[in-house]
């Protein structure tokens, strides 16, 4: 039985940022697993629940912070396209992906325009100009430090489901995003960490089958104003059904 109004509901979901700054704060135990119990009742796949959550915080998440960020640092020189950079990538090793997916394919050519203007709209916000590339890679790093997130959710999906099991990991997410905002978090949904696995299958023991789809940044946001960025959503087209 509903306990919200529809009216309720559509404010509250309009009401949800990505935050991209975080207070230091840790989450309180209660509040998380509150969380982690609401996610359990996401729909999934004839109730498969294929996926598999790496949660961590403290000293551990440090670790991970750490890996995740001289991986960065080490892709900067392909990144800036020197010279010879990916011939010392795969000499050196150094810099070259390992993640479980593929995180640079090119956009389609019909989601582009959406894409550059979020990207457009955040940048401006910041004040970073559109051909300043190390401000742009200083922020993008900020990823890797997970925007000072206290606690991170690395969220892993079972290959044998396929696609079913990343349409079910989606829904986890939104389930796990929600619930932290109705609970006074906040959270980020984070492509960019499955760019590499290693960092985290260093400090945990992933089982088999399983591959890092994406992480949650989560915990309470600061009054930065890059969490003030609403980027907002297209129309809904009623002629096409788009």
């Amino acid at each position: 039985m509903a306990n919200i109004s529809g009216d309720e509901f559509s404010e509250f979901v309009k009401s949800r940022r990505s935050i991209r700054d975080f207070k230091p704060d840790p989450i309180p135990d209660e509040i998380l697993n509150r969380i982690l119990d609401d996610a359990k009742w996401a729909p999934s796949w004839t109730n498969t629940q294929p996926y598999f959550l790496a949660i961590t915080s403290g000293d551990k998440k440090d670790r991970i912070k750490a890996a995740y960020l001289k991986k960065y640092d080490e892709s900067l020189p392909i990144q800036r396209r020197e010279k010879f950079a990916k011939l010392k990538a795969l000499i050196t090793r150094k810099g070259l992906r390992d993640g479980d997916f593929d995180t640079t394919r090119p956009y389609p050519d019909s989601l582009l325009p959406y894409r550059r203007a979020t990207g457009f709209g955040l940048y401006s916000l910041l004040g970073i100009k559109r051909n300043d590339y190390e401000a742009r890679f200083a922020h993008f790093r900020k990823n890797y430090e997970f925007f000072g997130a206290p606690t991170v959710i690395f969220v892993f999906v079972h290959s044998g489901l396929h696609e079913f099991s990343i349409q079910d990991a989606g829904i986890l997410e939104q389930t796990i995003m929600l619930s932290a905002h109705a609970n006074g978090l906040g959270t980020c949904a984070q492509g960019s960490i499955a760019t590499w696995v290693s960092p985290v299958k260093t400090e945990f023991e992933i089982p088999k089958d399983y591959k890092l789809i994406s992480g949650i940044a989560i915990g309470f946001p600061s009054d930065n104003k890059v969490n003030s960025f609403n980027p907002g959503r297209r129309e809904i087209d009623r002629n096409s059904g788009s």
